[in-house]
Order: C-alpha cells, then sequence, then structure tokens
C-alpha cells in the first residue's frame, strides 16, 4: 500500500502538472475505491458530502470538526492510490481552530485541504454570503502553514470572493493568499472566462475551481492554460445513491422480489470495493480457513 505521503505527492504532482483534472467525489469507503479503481487522479469529499453522509442534514455548517477528520479517516484508511482533497469549511473557527483542523486531517490521511474565507456559520438565516477581512483570511491560512508537520500535506487557500465582492477584491486577496505561501488557490462562484482571466493574471499558485456554471469554464485545455489544475463538476454521486436506495426500497416495499430488482451490481463489483479477495487470502494464511 502506498503511503499517506506517497499520496500527498501525488496530488502534488495534479497540481504541477500541465493538465487540468475533473476529481471524483466521494464520500465513504466504497465510494472512494471506486473512484480509485476508475482512474480518477483525486478524491474530492466535501462538506456538504460530509453533511449528507454523517448527519442526514444539508450543509449548514453543524457538522463538527471530529465527525468530518472521522469520515475522512475512512475514506483515506481504504484507498491505496487515490489522493483526498476535502473542504475543510473555515477551518471550525479562528486561526486556532485552523491549526486544530490541519493535525486532524493530517492525522487522517487527507493529500489537501481548503481553507476558506466565509463568514461561517452564517450569523442570520437570510441565506446572505459575507466574508471575513483578507487579513483573518491571511491568519488563517499561516496558522494552517504553521501547524502542518508533513511539509508535503497541501494547504489550499479557498474564496467565493468574485461573486460576493466582485473582481477586484477577488484580485486582492489572489495576491494575499499567495503571498501567503498557501500551496494552491480555491475559488468558487466564477462564472466567466473574463473573471477567471483576471485572478489568473495574478495567481502564482496553481488554481482549484469549484462550482463550473455555464459553458465558458468547462474546456479543460482553456482551464490548464489559466493555472487551473483542478476543476469540480459537483457532487453527483452521492445524490444517484440516495436516489438508488430510494428506488430499490420502494420496490421492495411494493412487492418486486429482490431477484427481479434493476440495477444491483454486477460484474463482481461488491467484491472489489471490499476487497473480499484479500479477506478469503487471509482467511485462508492467517485463520486456517478454505
Amino acid at each position: 500500500m502506498n503511503s499517506v505521503t506517497d499520496r500527498r505527492l501525488r496530488f502534488r504532482n495534479v497540481l504541477d502538472g500541465p493538465v487540468c483534472v475533473h476529481p471524483g467525489s466521494v464520500f465513504d469507503p466504497m465510494s472512494a475505491r471506486i473512484a480509485e479503481e476508475l482512474g480518477f487522479e483525486v478524491g474530492m469529499y466535501a462538506g456538504s458530502t460530509a453533511s449528507l453522509t454523517v448527519l442526514g442534514a444539508p450543509d449548514l455548517i453543524v457538522l463538527t470538526l471530529s465527525e468530518f477528520a472521522e469520515q475522512a479517516r475512512r475514506i483515506c484508511r481504504a484507498v491505496r492510490t487515490l489522493p483526498l482533497l476535502v473542504d475543510a469549511d473555515h477551518g471550525y473557527g479562528n486561526a486556532l481552530n485552523a491549526m486544530r483542523t490541519v493535525e486532524e486531517l493530517e492525522n487522517a490521511g487527507v493529500a489537501a485541504m481548503t481553507l476558506e474565507d466565509t463568514v461561517l456559520p452564517r450569523p442570520y438565516g437570510d441565506g446572505k454570503v459575507t466574508l471575513i477581512p483578507i487579513e483573518e483570511g491571511l491568519g488563517k491560512v499561516k496558522a494552517a502553514l504553521a501547524a502542518r508537520d508533513d511539509p508535503s500535506f497541501v494547504i489550499v487557500a479557498r474564496s467565493g470572493v468574485v461573486s460576493v465582492n466582485g473582481v477586484e477584491d477577488a484580485v486582492a486577496r489572489t495576491r494575499a493568499y499567495t503571498a501567503s505561501g498557501a500551496d494552491a488557490l480555491f475559488y468558487t462562484g466564477i462564472k466567466t472566462r473574463a473573471e477567471l482571466d483576471a485572478v489568473a493574471a495574478v495567481a502564482t499558485r496553481p488554481i482549484i475551481l469549484g462550482g463550473i456554471e455555464g459553458t465558458e469554464l468547462k474546456d479543460r485545455d482553456y482551464l490548464a492554460a489559466r493555472g487551473v489544475r483542478i476543476a469540480l463538476q459537483g457532487h453527483q454521486p452521492i445524490m444517484a445513491a440516495q436516489q438508488a436506495i430510494y428506488t430499490t426500497l420502494k420496490a421492495l416495499r411494493e412487492g418486486v422480489q429482490p431477484a427481479d430488482l434493476p440495477g444491483l451490481p454486477t460484474g463482481g463489483l461488491m467484491g472489489r470495493v471490499t476487497r473480499e479477495a484479500d479477506y478469503k487470502r487471509w482467511t485462508k494464511d492467517f485463520l486456517g480457513g478454505n
């Protein structure tokens, strides 16, 4: 099995490479193994999917750091080569909390974490997104960098500034977070090439894009030319999984026989994602089984 550091170096190779890749959105050990089997260069474990998986709740920052880190640990423990990028939200508090977040996620085996400058949790229920001052955001990033033990662990400064405060502030924050020493820059809310061009013109770190919207930003060659190395496509796998569970349970409730259910795994998929062959070998080698 590849070491945690090996996976972190694989992630850094993606950031240092010439192309833009789409990560596989994962939420548990088996989904991560599927992404690994399919050849995804990076796995992405988001705060929203974490809240859905652990709490069955919407993404309102009610998940705790320990809950998030433990699920990340389960995912990392299950894979051999897939580096995991995780959304650590606002670091679960101030700069000192961000340091604790780095410690927990680094020990969980994560390859990279994002740290955003959004005011979280939102103080009011109006849905309005606001950002912390640049100085506070810088403090969090610098604290996170100071807290890491393995230099291969990647710290990513994240911001939704373009859609919240506009391009001018986005350029200012890009310069500041680049100067902070962050390994990469993650942006949400960029919708046009003009917006990305403005940010990319001053960014000297690899860029990660979240929530690609419209057609302007779907050309991976263009994204790669602007320094984008990872571009998220959303978190459809967990939604598809819930629909499959609902459809299967509904059919069983309505009297469909198990043997007649559509959509069940084929081709030995369950055996592969549970590593059944390994367990059979271990049973024979260490328990004297057949």
